[in-house]
């Protein structure tokens, strides 16, 4: 074949130096030390935090010390939406986020902690499999990608005065999430006037008595030191608390394609962890705070009857009406929980492709 218009030499010389370059722009990339800035509001010992240095030794080790993390524990880098601020700028690439973050990055996560809404744990793990797709999509579109999904666990009031009913509630100073739609909807619907607060905030507020009672699960009193200010637990779960393992999405997609399935696969293996060890550390955290004199309260009728359900209903239809969750998704998790409790679903992890 002949060439027409042969390159000239300062084309076969400007080729062979993109194509070097190419190449050396590739090497650097696969020898690049990449780090992670990972903040989280556990406190430093807990269970969450010993299996989030695991998580990072782990991909130390899998990536031959090519990616590290760099873990804030304790609440040091802020509260979660000062957290996710960081995130956006850059200072920090990723978190473990409960359902009060969880809520900034896709809202309609959270219809998983509507009040009062799922029976038992097998519920919980049935709907969330078949909601999971949505959410990891969501996640996407907003910027971020969910490497694992992990909960904190049932949610139970705590109180330095016994709560068998929602008037007892009614006359009680307590502690809402500053900014948190969802304790906001909550507490709308069952005619309560709480005082909002960041979390860092809490156990200050618990011990001057501008607060009386908070809401958390038993681990989350325990960690948070927040038992050592109360005295009674209502034994009626309002809710059951979400939490997911984040990282920026332009950090992600930044990464080497072989770094990017490390981390991922890694942080869906450490939130089953997280799921595993919390469900176990709150039923034993339940228990040893009795053990220290805490005691167990048992709710009146109305916290057992049918109000809860009135209350879930007018919550959702709050959340509906501000646009945090829409109608259409908490429609899929009703039907959803209809099917399991109908028995259409004869194995909770057993979803339908």
């Amino acid at each position: 074949m002949v060439l027409n218009n042969p390159p000239g030499p300062g084309k076969l010389l400007t080729g062979l130096l993109l194509c070097m370059l190419i190449v050396a722009s590739t090497a650097s990339r696969a020898d690049r030390i990449y780090t992670l800035k990972f903040a989280t509001l556990a406190p430093a010992g807990t269970t969450w935090v010993k299996l989030l240095h695991d998580w990072a030794d782990a991909v130390r080790k899998e990536s031959k010390g090519r990616l590290l993390f760099r873990i804030y524990p304790g609440g040091v880098q802020g509260d979660e939406p000062d957290v996710l601020k960081k995130i956006r700028f850059g200072q920090l690439q990723g978190g473990a986020f409960t359902g009060y973050g969880i809520g900034q990055i896709y809202s309609p996560t959270r219809v998983l902690e509507l009040p009062f809404l799922f029976n038992n744990i097998e519920e919980i793990d049935y709907v969330r499999k078949q909601f999971m797709p949505d959410i990891e999509q969501g996640y996407r579109d907003n910027g971020y990608e969910l490497l694992g999904w992990m909960e904190v666990g049932f949610v139970y009031f705590f109180s330095k005065q016994p709560i068998q009913s929602l008037d007892d509630l009614k006359d009680r100073r307590i502690w809402n999430w500053q900014g948190d739609p969802m304790g906001k909807a909550f507490f709308n619907a069952s005619g309560l006037s709480p005082v909002p607060l960041s979390i860092i905030d809490v156990y200050t507020s618990l011990s001057t008595g501008l607060i009386d009672t908070v809401y958390a699960p038993p681990l989350g009193a325990i960690a948070m030191q927040w038992f050592t200010k109360t005295r009674y637990i209502t034994d009626v779960p309002m809710a059951n608390g979400i939490g997911s393992l984040v990282v920026s999405r332009r950090f992600f997609q930044n990464l080497p394609q072989d770094l990017q399935k490390i981390l991922k696969r890694t942080g869906v293996e450490t939130g089953e962890k997280l799921i595993t060890a919390t469900r176990k550390d709150n039923t034993e955290g339940l228990e040893i705070l009795q053990q220290r004199g805490m005691q167990l309260v048992e709710g009146d009728e109305d916290l057992e009857s049918g109000e809860v359900e009135n209350i879930r209903i007018r919550a959702g239809e709050i959340l509906m009406a501000n646009g945090y969750i829409p109608k259409s998704v908490i429609d899929k998790v009703n039907n959803w929980l209809e099917d399991y409790r109908a028995g259409k679903a004869k194995d909770p992890l057993d979803v339908p492709e």
